[in-house]
């Protein structure tokens, strides 16, 4: 083999996407040492898209104090592109589960107020264009907090100011957009999102994510009215039906807010990130890709890096390996079009133990140095490229 391609998403909590790729390329060296290996920083919409676009980009950050999901301050950060044009924001840096304790989740409280900060901060300072990843919430108040940072107000049937959090869904009478930051008229937003979910019903925001943010069975049928409610309220104000768009209940609705309010296009991550990346001319000639991630299930082949990357290379008839830390659903894997889906972990051990950073890459790198060596010897005699 010639050429390789590696484009890993993050084992979540464990090792970045650079990092894992990083490991990969060790694996792929110990066997190819004259192999040509493209390794790429790659994210579906949560953690680690600001990262990926920055360094493809050739960017910077901006850090600054914010709010977290129950309005405590929490340093945060988004990034600009190279060329200063492009502002990368995760929704999660401000408004995400990570910031939270198990005890604190409570998707009745928590708020994105954090996240409109991050956006007003940065159209202060001149940016116009956005790409927003929204994955990795803590928060089920349909973009409330946001729009509220950025100059929105919210009005109960008594006139009352409401701050905008899970528990404001069901009592928003009123849309007062006349403090609205002036910038957000002429701003482009993408929203680079890793789910489909509608705005609400049984696959929506409540029913399908909101209990591990903390939601009790009361709490989901509470938030879930007033999920129904804010919709035909955004229908009366906007003339934007929102209901059953794909990807509108992603970040607890804030992706369909994102859409009625801010104009915004919903994306799959993982593409807006090949897009940027051109990664189908970086491609072009190489014998194999691998991908991965930290679980791979039949989830991994809807929207979420492996999808991505598999569809790309499928257009070119470049075979692709799917490594991750834990496999499930194999079979619809390979019946997606995967050459080769493999666990890392060699044999059970326990979970604490199979997380630690230098575990997983040592395992990573035994998993890629058999993965290479059998490919290697494919192709002295054969075609490694497919076509389906």
């Amino acid at each position: 083999m010639k050429k390789v391609i590696v484009a890993i998403d993050s084992f979540k909590g464990c090792l970045t996407s650079r990092e894992a790729g990083d490991t990969v390329v060790e694996g792929i060296k110990n066997v190819l040492p004259e192999c040509d290996v493209l390794c790429f920083p790659v994210a579906d919409g949560g953690e680690g898209l600001v990262d990926a676009l920055v360094e493809v980009t050739g960017g910077s950050y901006r850090e600054l104090s914010v709010y977290d999901p129950l309005m405590r301050p929490v340093d945060a950060s988004y990034g600009l592109s190279g060329d200063g044009h492009t502002v990368f924001i995760e929704m999660a840096a401000a408004s995400g589960l990570p910031l939270l304790t198990d005890s604190e989740r409570n998707p009745m409280l928590t708020t994105t107020y954090g996240t409109g900060e991050l956006i007003r901060d940065a159209l202060d300072r001149g940016g116009r264009n956005f790409i927003i990843g929204i994955g990795g919430s803590a928060t089920n108040d349909a973009g409330l907090g946001m729009l509220h940072a950025l100059g929105y107000c919210f009005y109960d049937e008594a006139g009352r100011l409401l701050e905008g959090s899970g528990s404001s869904l069901g009592k928003v009478v009123t849309i007062d957009s006349s403090s609205a930051h002036p910038a957000l008229k002429e701003s482009r937003f993408t929203v680079a999102c890793d789910v489909d979910n509608p705005f609400y019903g049984e696959e929506g925001a409540v029913r399908v994510f909101a209990g591990q943010k903390g939601a009790d069975e009361k709490m989901k049928e509470e938030l879930e009215a007033g999920m129904r409610t804010f919709s035909r309220l955004i229908q009366a104000t906007t003339g934007k039906d929102i209901a059953d768009v794909p990807g509108a209940g992603a970040a607890g609705g804030l992706g369909g807010t994102l859409l009625a309010f801010l104009n915004a296009v919903l994306k799959p991550g993982i593409n807006l990130l090949l897009q940027t990346l051109d990664f189908a001319t970086l491609i072009k000639g190489a014998d194999l890709i691998i991908t991965g991630e930290g679980k791979a299930d039949r989830q991994s082949v809807m929207g979420k890096v492996p999808s991505g990357i598999l569809e790309e290379a499928r257009q070119q008839g470049i075979p692709v390996v799917l490594i991750a830390g834990c496999v499930e659903d194999a079979d619809i894997l390979n019946q997606a079009g995967f050459r080769g889906v493999f666990p890392i972990v060699p044999a059970p051990i326990p979970f604490e133990i199979a997380i630690q950073p230098h575990v997983a890459a040592q395992n990573i790198r035994r998993t890629v140095v058999q993965i290479v060596s059998v490919a290697a010897a494919f192709c002295t005699g054969h075609n490694t490229k497919y076509s389906k």
